[in-house]
């Protein structure tokens, strides 16, 4: 299939997105009240710690942290285990299987388009003016060229955990509860809700052998580092790549090996 045919599906993805613009103006309201927690609850934390510096973070520095991984958890959010459990519920998985294209390509280029409309309506206002208020807190260089890649390699990795997740519900037909655990364990995990430097050292390490923490923590750790060595991208962008590759080839075996036990109702 050539790539025109995918930016066919990216460009429907956007204009598909453009339709609900009211739910962007619901989810801002949202993040906007969720940010005033965190700003109060981690205000409080370092009143108590009774110290300027936690664990080499300024509460600024964790403000920081959390209000981009906010921005970045919206631009990065999928939906494709509810697709995928809605499609296996109601029959449409037979039609979407018969199309000519790979099914997981086509749940990815579909959901395209809403990863260019959310970065360029959530994460990029957020971005800039985060940067105003901090007043260069963020340093604008190579690091953001860094920080793309990145992205992109968090965003594969993110999109074969949620096609996992997603490809469950052939067995269940039902994937709320896991969808729930999912998520709660990638927001924890990635440093998404907690920097990964507040973590216990033990639990840390073992952090670090999992694939969340590529998928927040390894883009903004490259984002806030105004010169990051080349010793540390070799080491974020190989991670990075191995579990790319290594939940890309899981998703695609254990679609595969489950589509034997699809069952559609009603036929």
């Amino acid at each position: 299939m050539s790539l025109k045919k995918y930016l066919t599906l990216t460009r429907a993805g956007i204009i598909e997105a453009l339709q609900f613009r009211l739910s962007f103006v619901v989810m801002i309201i949202g993040n906007l009240l969720y940010l005033i927690v965190v700003y109060f609850l981690w205000k409080a934390i370092y009143a108590s710690a009774g110290t300027d510096v936690v664990n080499g973070m300024t509460f600024n520095d964790t403000l920081l942290y959390l209000v981009l991984a906010t921005a970045l958890f919206n631009f990065m959010e999928m939906y494709i285990v509810w697709e995928i459990g809605r499609s296996i519920q109601s029959g449409r998985i037979v039609l979407d299987l018969l199309k000519p294209i790979e099914y997981r390509k086509y749940m990815f280029w579909s959901y395209s388009g809403s990863f260019i409309t959310q970065f360029i309506l959530t994460f990029l206002p957020t971005f800039i003016v985060v940067t105003i208020v901090t007043h260069g807190a963020i340093h604008i260089g190579l690091n953001l060229i860094y920080f793309v890649l990145s992205v992109v390699m968090a965003v594969s990795i993110n999109y074969s955990i949620d096609f996992i997740v997603g490809t469950i519900c052939l067995y269940t037909e039902s994937i709320w509860g896991i969808n729930i655990m999912k998520q709660i364990i990638v927001l924890l995990f990635s440093g998404a809700t907690i920097p990964l430097a507040f973590f216990p050292e033990a639990l840390k390490k073992v952090v670090y052998f999992l694939p969340f923490q590529s998928i927040y923590d390894a883009p903004l750790s490259i984002l806030l580092n105004s010169n990051p060595q080349p010793k540390i991208l070799l080491i974020t962008f190989g991670t990075q790549f191995l579990w790319c590759s290594v939940m890309m080839i899981i998703s695609k075996l254990f679609w595969k090996s489950s589509l034997r036990h699809i069952t559609v109702n009603g036929g």
